[in-house]
């Protein structure tokens, strides 16, 4: 029988995170077992999103975004991915670094765990000598999307570097979103496959934490003798959304007798128009709803698609851009999911989509496996033991292998 590990000194770990709901709600996950189990914690980012995500009771740094992040909603493909590091990562990347030395200075960490959108997290860790941890909430990054785009592979590279030249070590060579000493992925091979990882990588599998109170729900209105389907497209996508929400709602409606949907509309595209079979509102208590859920229809973004899958519950999945195509590939390679085109399909391909997945056992099943595989990981308990080892000094100060 394993002995249990004896306790580990108390450290002191700085979150640096993007303004993004989906990266930050797994770190509050692994700051919250933190805290659980005596450490200390601290936040550099947006202090609005932390102050609502986090807690009120959160240590918050506050970190500066680059005033306009607005982006075009037409952008895709490589039009997105330019958008994404030149007018998102880059800038934000500089414009957070003075919040995270300022954290730094006042908070003295142990440790920064840096997500991997957060570049001035890790950025400025190496430039202080502070030990690093990455947490990594897409799998994207391992993929390999880019090995067939060589010239964008090198063109990022050099947004790295330069990057690095203004905010890091110029000595250093690893690149910033990959921690030389510890990478925790959010996820298992169970969903992305056998894929090519930096060795100090850990899967950890979703990482859940109480969300702050939502809105009132009309749990009343669901109706135990149907089916429901939860259609959400995520925070960022409220301008994009209108038509692929109403032609899912014409699809649920289609099905009436035996479906009900539940659709996170924070845009009001379909005020107006709910009834005893569609249920729009503004927010959805996502965790809440799920083990109720008997499919799920998003934009496959990870943490939606991660969630869903760690309740065992089969997608339709309508990638919009980003890491979102990537994730949708893996989902559907795993077999636990149907990939539609968001801008094309109608209320026919939805419907024959969510006929496929609610049908064909072989999609609950595949959900299952992978269900197992992300509970197995040990989520947010299993994150913060690798943190703790990385944070235990081995030999003179050294900090400790994942």
């Amino acid at each position: 029988m394993r002995r249990p590990r004896p306790p580990r000194p108390p450290r002191r770990f700085l979150f640096v995170v993007p303004p993004l709901v989906g990266h930050v709600n797994p770190a509050v996950a692994v700051a919250a077992e933190l805290t659980r189990r005596g450490h200390r914690v601290a936040w550099a980012g947006h202090p609005g999103l932390l102050g609502e995500l986090a807690g009120p009771d959160a240590e918050v740094h506050p970190c500066a975004a680059p005033h306009d992040l607005h982006r075009p909603p037409g952008l895709r493909g490589v039009a997105a991915l330019r958008f994404l590091w030149e007018d998102f990562l880059t800038p934000l990347a500089t414009a957070m670094a003075p919040g995270v030395e300022r954290a730094v200075a006042a908070f003295h960490p142990d440790v920064i765990v840096a997500d991997q959108q957060a570049l001035a997290g890790a950025l400025t860790a190496e430039r202080l000598g502070i030990p690093c941890a990455t947490s990594a909430t897409t799998s994207a990054e391992f993929s390999g999307a880019l090995a067939g785009m060589p010239k964008v592979e090198e063109w990022i590279r050099g947004l790295l570097a330069g990057l690095r030249d203004a905010l890091g070590d110029p000595a250093c060579t690893h690149d910033p979103r990959f921690s030389p000493g510890l990478v925790l992925a959010f996820t298992t091979t169970a969903l992305t496959g056998e894929c090519a990882v930096p060795p100090q990588t850990r899967f950890v599998g979703p990482a859940l934490a109480q969300r702050p109170g939502a809105a009132p729900f009309p749990w009343e209105r669901l109706d135990p003798g149907r089916r429901t389907v939860l259609v959400s497209l995520g925070t960022a996508n409220t301008e994009l959304g209108g038509r692929f929400l109403t032609e899912c709602a014409a699809a649920v409606r289609e099905r009436s007798p035996h479906l009900q949907a539940v659709v996170a509309d924070p845009g009001g595209a379909l005020d107006g128009t709910s009834d005893d079979t569609v249920l729009a509102v503004r927010r959805v208590p996502q965790l809440a709803l799920l083990p109720r859920a008997s499919a799920v229809v998003c934009h496959a973004g990870h943490n939606t698609v991660a969630e869903s899958l760690l309740h065992g519950v089969p997608l339709v999945a309508a990638p919009i851009r980003d890491d979102q195509p990537v994730i949708a590939a893996q989902l559907t390679t795993a077999g636990a999911g149907i990939r539609v085109r968001f801008g094309r399909s109608d209320h026919r391909t939805i419907g024959a989509a969510l006929d496929g997945v609610l049908t064909d056992p072989r999609y609950g099943a595949a959900a299952r496996r992978i269900q197992e595989s992300f509970r197995a990981a040990g989520g947010a308990a299993a994150a913060v033991t690798h943190l703790e080892d990385f944070a235990t000094p081995t030999r003179q100060g050294e900090p400790g292998t994942p």
